[in-house]
């Protein structure tokens, strides 16, 4: 299985690509990852909220194969400790699936199409963290599952 985390806009923080780099490359140990960038879109000040986020899903559907089982990180969905997720990956692991996406929005979130296309949606947190944050939190968070299921030391119980 591949595993792919299809975001929106470029990182700003030079600090922050450096760490999600890292990450990227210990998750090169155990699984194919890729991490993709789609640019953000130009002149959103006269978009509406509405057509902003109707333009990016148009985007990202473009990123997606038919047989790709897409997971959203939305605030409304479900939530689980760092054991939960891993138990999640491995599940998804089994099912023999070839790739696994996972979908970061833009600052307004997803529109309608995506919510349809998608099998899933998984919440990191309750709180709100920017959508540049939520990438690190989600590549540790990733990485950190695949040493709790190889049973390496970086997770403390």
């Amino acid at each position: 299985m591949k595993i792919k985390l299809l975001v929106i806009g470029k990182t700003d923080s030079k600090n922050l690509e450096l760490i999600i780099a890292e990450y990227i490359k210990r998750l090169g140990f155990y699984i194919s990852f890729e991490f993709q960038t789609i640019p953000d879109l130009k002149n959103t000040k006269s978009l509406s909220e509405k057509q902003q986020k109707s333009k990016e899903s148009a985007l990202l559907l473009k990123h997606l194969d038919a047989t790709d089982v897409v997971i959203l990180l939305d605030e409304k969905g479900k939530s689980y400790s760092s054991v939960g997720f891993s138990e999640f990956i491995q599940k998804k692991m089994n099912s023999g699936i070839k790739q696994l996406v996972f979908i970061i929005g833009g600052p307004y979130g997803f529109d309608e199409t995506i919510y349809t296309r998608a099998n899933g949606k998984i919440s990191l947190s309750q709180m709100t963290f920017s959508h540049q944050m939520i990438r690190l939190f989600f590549i540790e968070q990733l990485y950190r599952a695949f040493t709790i299921l190889k049973n390496e030391p970086y997770h403390h119980k």
